[in-house]
């Protein structure tokens, strides 16, 4: 019978980031891109700052494919969603 999977499990508190199918991901992959797709969805489409965060996005985007979490969350951000759909795009090419 599987074991359910804790996050030491994962990545022990020692460690700062792990590899996932080649991909590193560092400790707060995660919660770095939820923070910066809620900074992106409380700006103006016209905001000099959206550029960076995008950026940003794009940047952690492949820790959070090499992790999973993609394969069972969708984003509910139509902003984000075209994100992650470009980014699936480009991978496919």
């Amino acid at each position: 019978m599987p074991k359910p999977i804790r996050p030491e499990d994962v990545l022990p508190d020692e460690d700062s980031a792990a590899t996932f199918g080649g991909t590193t991901a560092r400790k707060g992959t995660v919660a770095a891109f939820v923070a910066n797709a809620k900074l992106l969805d409380d700006l103006p489409e016209d905001s000099p700052e959206r550029a960076a965060i995008l950026a940003q996005l794009r940047t952690l985007l492949p820790g959070l494919r090499a992790v999973g979490v993609l394969d069972v969350f969708a984003p509910r951000s139509p902003t984000i969603a075209a994100l992650v759909q470009e980014d699936a795009a480009e991978l496919s090419e």
